[in-house]
């Protein structure tokens, strides 16, 4: 967390345009970004970041495969 709150801001603009898919302002906040001392982490501009996850969450159970 940054206890910055335009850094703060920035960032939440910043994640809502990943989302989005807009790469062109993603780059734009990046460098009000840069211009306020802070460099985000390299992250995947693709929609939903990239993140799909390939196991199952600790604590949960995978379904069973369904058999006629």
């Amino acid at each position: 967390m940054t206890e910055d709150a335009m850094v703060a801001a920035l960032l939440r603009e910043r994640e809502g345009y990943v989302r989005l898919g807009q790469d062109d302002r993603v780059a734009l906040v990046d460098e009000q970004l840069r211009l306020r001392g802070y460099t985000p982490a390299k992250t995947d501009t693709r929609p939903g970041g990239g993140d799909a996850r390939t196991e199952v969450p600790k604590g949960r159970r995978a379904r069973r495969s369904e058999t006629a």
